[in-house]
Parts: structure tokens; sequence; C-alpha cells
């Protein structure tokens, strides 16, 4: 693969992780002392204002909380889907999740609808492919171009990155890489990232085979909540390595899929604001109706930087639920992973 640049101008080769060890990050105390340090810039300025921060060294401004796409296609409702976005956008909700595989195209035709009449000038436009080989990155990336009724996407991420054997498919001969790197030099995309749930082993192998290609990725999505800080934890391992690199973070799953307020320990705002005050560019979340969206509009607005004893306090209540990952499903088991169900998708 040829050499990339990244966003910001700067290359960064194998030299960049001098060893292991350093590659793999700092402890969780760095972590808490660069979410202290950057608190005052990811408050709102007023009261009622949508609080947005910028994308990793993009240097974008995005929302601090995202509508996610999943839901909008499982309405049965589609002008409810449309409503529900346009809402989202007019409240100031400018980050739009989605992705190639959701409800079978749906998610993406129904954003497409809603983002006519003027809203894409209002969206930063992310989705998700599951092609691994250039052939079908290169198809995948066409459809959701079609779907989304755009000329171009401003995130395209690599969905699923789930298997230890995913970033070398990706960055190998003929891997998606390559589609996605044609794609942005003809204008289709303008950034790109991965996304995955499983292991933060494998974000991390994901980033380094991208060092190791001088690539550096625009973003990286990831599950941050109140239960990963405990079990097999994205915040600990993957998280300092991108705020080291100034790679966007994407925070998700906050509620875990719903699966978090089974535990009837935290509350959906709870949820929200505590991967809000990690040190994420956008928090995105499901909002299957009106009064969702609502909710998560509030949390954004009213958030307020934690101090760490509150944040001590919100992680003593998960802590001994967390423990052995009954409530993060999509860390132990399949029931999330769409590419195992469909392995045709990745080519």
């Amino acid at each position: 693969m040829q050499s990339d640049q990244s966003g910001n101008g700067t290359k960064y080769g194998l030299e960049k992780i001098s060893a292991e060890g350093e590659f793999l990050g700092k402890s969780l105390a760095t972590t808490l002392a660069i979410t202290m340090s950057k608190k005052k810039s990811w408050a709102a300025q007023t009261k009622g204002e949508m609080p947005r921060r910028t994308l990793g060294h993009t240097g974008e401004k995005v929302s601090i909380v995202g509508l996610g796409g999943y839901h909008i296609g499982m309405q049965s409702d589609e002008q409810e889907s449309i409503r529900i976005i346009r809402t989202a956008l007019d409240d100031g909700i400018n980050f739009l999740d989605n992705c190639w595989d959701y409800n079978g195209g749906q998610s993406e035709i129904r954003m497409g609808k809603a983002l006519r009449d003027g809203y894409r000038q209002k969206a930063f436009l992310m989705t998700k492919i599951d092609g691994q080989t250039s052939k079908a990155a290169a198809q995948q990336i066409e459809e959701s171009l079609r779907r989304l009724q755009t000329d171009h996407i401003d995130l395209l991420q690599f969905h699923e990155v789930i298997r230890d054997t995913d970033p070398e498919r990706i960055f190998g001969a003929q891997g998606g890489m390559e589609a996605a790197l044609a794609a942005r030099k003809a204008g289709k995309i303008r950034y790109i990232g991965f996304t995955g749930h499983k292991s933060p082993d494998i974000h991390l192998k994901m980033l380094k085979t991208a060092f190791e290609h001088q690539f550096t990725f625009d973003t990286v999505q990831m599950p941050l909540n109140v239960m990963d800080a405990h079990f097999n934890s994205f915040e600990k391992k993957v998280l300092p390595v991108l705020v080291e690199h100034k790679i966007g973070v994407l925070g998700m799953k906050s509620m875990g899929d719903h699966l978090i307020l089974e535990s009837k320990t935290v509350t959906p705002i709870e949820c929200l604001q505590y991967a809000m005050n990690l040190p994420t560019s956008v928090v995105i979340t499901g909002c299957d109706s009106l009064q969702i969206l609502e909710q998560a509009l509030n949390a954004a607005r009213s958030f307020r930087p934690m101090d760490q004893a509150q944040v001590a306090s919100l992680l003593a209540k998960t802590a001994k639920v967390a423990q052995n990952g009954q409530f993060e499903l999509y860390k132990t088991s399949h029931q999330f992973d769409g590419t195992y169900h469909n392995p045709q998708w990745l080519g």
C-alpha cells in the first residue's frame, strides 16, 4: 500500500511506536489527567446551547451527541424517522451515524430522504461499510452514496473490526483500504475511520497495522460506558492512544444497547454524561422516538464536567455487576456481530 498522509499533514510510521509497551498507551491515571485538563473546552458555553467538540486532527466541529442510524430504520413509520432526523438537525445535532447494513439499507434510505430540502448542509454525515476487499468496499460505498442521496460522505468507517485477522485483510493487497483511499481521492469521502465493539486488543492491532502502513485514521469508534471501565476496557487501553495521536474519539453503546439500563444501577442521563465526560468528540446514541431524542438533547445541553469524586461514585455503582461482562454482550457474545452472521458482507 502506498504511504498516506493524515488530515493534520503528519505522517505516522513505526517511529511513532518505539516500543510495544509505549503503544499500548498510558495509565488510567493519565487518561483522567487528560480529561480533567480539557474540561473547560468541553462544556456548553451557555445554558441550552448544543456543545460542539473538535473531531481529532480533522479540525471539524461536531455536536457532543450524535444521532445513531440503526434505530432510524426500525421505525414502522418512515415519516416519523424523517421527523426525528430533521428535529435533531434543527436542534443542534450535526453528527449523523449510519451503516450500509443497517436494516437492509433502510436506515440509509430514510436518512437520505431526511437530508433533502437543504438538510444535507446541516449534517456531518458518517456511514460505515463492511467490505474488507477493494471490490466489496467500492460497491458498498457507491450503494451508500445512492441511498443517502449525496455526492460525498463526510466520514466513512470500516465497520465491525472484531476479528484478529481484520486489520491485515483491510490493509492487505486488494483490501478495503485501497477502495477507501480511491474514494477519498475522488472526493466521494472526506475522512476515514473504523469501528468495533469486541476487544480493545483488536482496536490496538488495527491502529498498529495502520501506522505500519504510514496511515493514521481520522476517527475510531468504540464502546465507552460505565461498565466498559471495569471489564476488558476500551477506555483504559485504547482511549489514551487515540488522544496521543489526535484521532477523533466516537463513543458508542453508552447504555449498552439498553442492556446497561437493565442492571438498574444507572440512569440514561448518567450513562450519556459519563461518556461525554471522557475525551470523546461525540457520543452516538440511538433515538427511536422524539421523546428519546429529547432525552439525548437534554443530556448534552445540561452536561457539566464531572470531578473525580463524581466519576468515582458512578463507577462504584456499576463495579460489581460489570465484572463478567453480562451487560456488555457485544464483547462476550455474537449477539451484536452482524458480519459474523452475514460473512458475505465482508467480501
